[in-house]
């Protein structure tokens, strides 16, 4: 298959059937303007919607009856005039007409739960264990045999835990037992497995190289079989429109390990999908589209048609200035190999619950962003003998194959770093691995106190933790922190003050140990700071983690808490690239990240690892519509290059040329 395109708009066209004309003022040359106004070199367009219905003529489905003629033809030949690739959408979740004809088909979350068609406005989902199966790969069979496109995008693609009659006659047949909810999971994966099976077959069919994408909102960590549906990955990962700022990030960080290609789908609307008038700041999109190509994806901008079928130009202009620096990027980035120190266990994909903002993984992942680390987020599957620090987040309890597997890594002079329950065996509180602790249960009292052994921004005294600990007695190593328990949990028959009970003053047990090839928090520290916050949680951690690394760090930058730094090899070009990024988020209306401002930061230094002293360093930035090169001085000692960067404006790339 060809490679991925770097700069994709994602067109929705969800259009109900009450709009009073579709596709009237479409015009094909003002298609075409609007693609060159925004750069774009892929447009995922529609064939079928969440509404349920065709933007051509169809006899496996029904065409929008407000539509004349056939907008997804003109659309795909406006696209082969401009020389834009064009995968094509198919609502495969949600099918809104079909679903008022149908309801018997619908998802049936809870054995008494059933579809509410009167108080809502919204989509409701069906299940692909029913005759509706059929009817959707009729629809794609249709598309393929008629318009043979380059990609294949279907959404609202999940396994689905379903109570419907289907599914229970199913589940029966299959042996399993609709009472029991892991048979009931494990048919849920089963009947996602057939959908997607169908569908690699009718692709298959008419097209060897035609792409497919599952897209469920998520790439859930640990599903490896299910990453294998698709032919690469796209992240929706829309910050303003509940994704938030930390979300992709992470993502990308857990998808780099894959060996898929992968885009970063973002929203040009200030808010969500949907958004009609919903406009970013274009400075958000610049930082957005740069974010992608740092983190090693490539890019894609959601955007959604007008009914009547004109592109907004506005939106175009919008797109084209994040899209013309990710051009001018392009070969700075293309084929790119991401460096990483630290691997981050995913939490989640230790969990039966998809979470896309798993706040184990969120918060060790923030943590990583603003102490400036290079890692990835893996899962158990992953080859953790490259990565020099390996960190289990608050609740993984080993089994016997990770138990091998972390000995191993361990004994190979690999560091590890466990919180909470992580590093417990999984059917008691006894360690399975050497902490160099024995552990005495669960603290009994939530929230308790740190008192750090390490020198502090505030000084030694009692900080507070607001997610449960572990009780822990140090049998080798040092104690980095003492536990201080509450006078007693607030409850009300006794409580003290407006929020919670203070310390007990005389801390007797330890709270952090480290030994020369681990270290060992007993704190939940990780979900903690996902959603507290707390300086004193974040220098915790990164006390523990600099103990443990020491200077042994591929990048040192000082950039701010909000800047985020990538460090890539070019193999072909001989050069390594280091990304920095900052931009300034304010929350807005009712809790509304967004980016407005770009602040300038100075004074910026560097250090990063290379294998020989380089021959070049350099400074590249977008400005007046091209890159722009700056000489940078550089000394070199020791296996690392520390380069004077100077100014950054939301993306540099300082390159190393070896």
């Amino acid at each position: 298959m060809k490679p991925l395109k770097y700069r994709e708009v994602h067109l929705d066209f969800h259009t109900s059937e009450s709009v009073p004309s579709v596709g009237d003022k479409f015009d094909k040359e003002q298609f075409k303007a609007a693609l060159k106004a925004g750069h774009v070199d892929s447009i995922t367009i529609f064939s079928k919607c969440h509404h349920g219905w065709a933007y051509h003529p169809s006899t496996a489905n029904e065409m929008h009856p407000k539509l004349n003629f056939d907008l997804l033809g003109a659309e795909l030949e406006a696209c082969r005039e401009a020389g834009v690739n064009a995968p094509v959408y198919l609502s495969a979740g949600f099918d809104e007409k079909y679903a008022r004809r149908h309801p018997e088909n619908l998802i049936k979350g809870q054995p008494n739960s059933g579809a509410d068609f009167l108080n809502s406005a919204g989509y409701h989902l069906l299940c692909y264990n029913t005759p509706y199966l059929d009817y959707l790969m009729a629809q794609v069979e249709e598309v393929m045999q008629k318009y043979n496109p380059s990609g294949i995008f279907l959404d609202i693609s999940a396994p689905r835990i379903c109570y419907c009659q289907h599914c229970l006659e199913s589940m029966r047949a299959k042996g399993l037992d609709p009472h029991d909810p892991e048979d009931v999971k494990r048919h849920s994966d089963m009947v996602y497995a057939e959908y997607c099976r169908r569908t690699e077959e009718v692709v298959r069919k008419y097209n060897l190289d035609t792409t497919i994408f599952h897209n469920a909102g998520n790439i859930t960590r640990g599903r490896r079989d299910h990453a294998g549906f698709d032919t690469h990955l796209e992240l929706e990962s829309l910050p303003t429109g509940g994704w938030g700022y930390d979300h992709f990030p992470m993502s990308a960080a857990y998808c780099r390990t894959l060996g898929m290609e992968f885009l970063g789908m973002t929203g040009k609307f200030h808010t969500t999908w949907g958004e009609f008038g919903g406009f970013k700041h274009p400075n958000a999109l610049r930082y957005e589209a740069a974010l992608s190509i740092a983190e090693g994806a490539k890019c894609s901008i959601g955007d959604q048609l007008h009914p009547n079928g004109e592109m907004n130009m506005s939106t175009y202009k919008l797109i084209g200035k994040a899209y013309a620096e990710v051009e001018a990027k392009e070969p700075f980035v293309r084929g790119a190999e991401h460096i990483a120190d630290i691997a981050i266990l995913s939490a989640e994909a230790f969990s039966n619950s998809p979470n896309r903002n798993c706040p184990y993984d969120m918060g060790a992942s923030r943590i990583l962003l603003e102490g400036k680390y290079l890692f990835n987020l893996v899962d158990q599957y992953e080859d953790i003998s490259k990565y020099k620090l390996l960190i289990l987040p608050d609740i993984i309890r080993i089994d016997d194959a990770l138990k091998a597997k972390l000995d191993a890594y361990v004994a190979n002079g690999g560091k590890l770093l466990c919180s909470g329950e992580s590093g417990l065996k999984t059917d008691s509180d006894e360690f399975a691995i050497d902490l160099g602790a024995v552990c005495e249960g669960k603290n009994e009292f939530c929230p308790n106190y740190m008192v750090p052994e390490y020198e502090s921004v505030n000084g030694r005294t009692a900080y507070v933790m607001y997610k449960p600990a572990m009780n822990v007695k140090a049998v080798n190593g040092s104690v980095e922190a003492l536990v201080e328990d509450s006078y007693f949990n607030r409850s009300p028959e006794h409580f003290c003050s407006h929020k919670h009970t203070p310390n007990d003053p005389g801390a007797n047990h330890a709270g952090a140990i480290l030994t020369a090839n681990t270290g060992y928090i007993a704190w939940n520290a990780f979900h903690d700071y996902a959603e507290i916050g707390s300086f004193h949680t974040k220098e915790l951690v990164l006390h523990m983690i600099e103990s443990l690394l020491g200077d042994d760090r591929s990048i040192s930058v000082n950039l701010p808490d909000r800047g985020i730094v990538t460090y890539t090899k070019q193999s072909e070009e001989s050069r390594y690239i280091a990304h920095l990024l900052f931009a300034h988020t304010t929350k807005r209306g009712n809790g509304v990240e967004v980016i407005e401002d770009i602040i300038q930061l100075y004074d910026i230094k560097l250090s990063a690892a290379l294998p020989t002293a380089p021959k070049r360093v350099y400074k590249v930035e977008y400005a007046d519509g091209g890159l722009v090169e700056t000489e940078l001085s550089y000394t070199y000692a020791d296996g690392k290059a520390v380069a004077e960067v100077g100014k950054v404006e939301l993306h540099a790339m300082v390159v190393f040329d070896v």
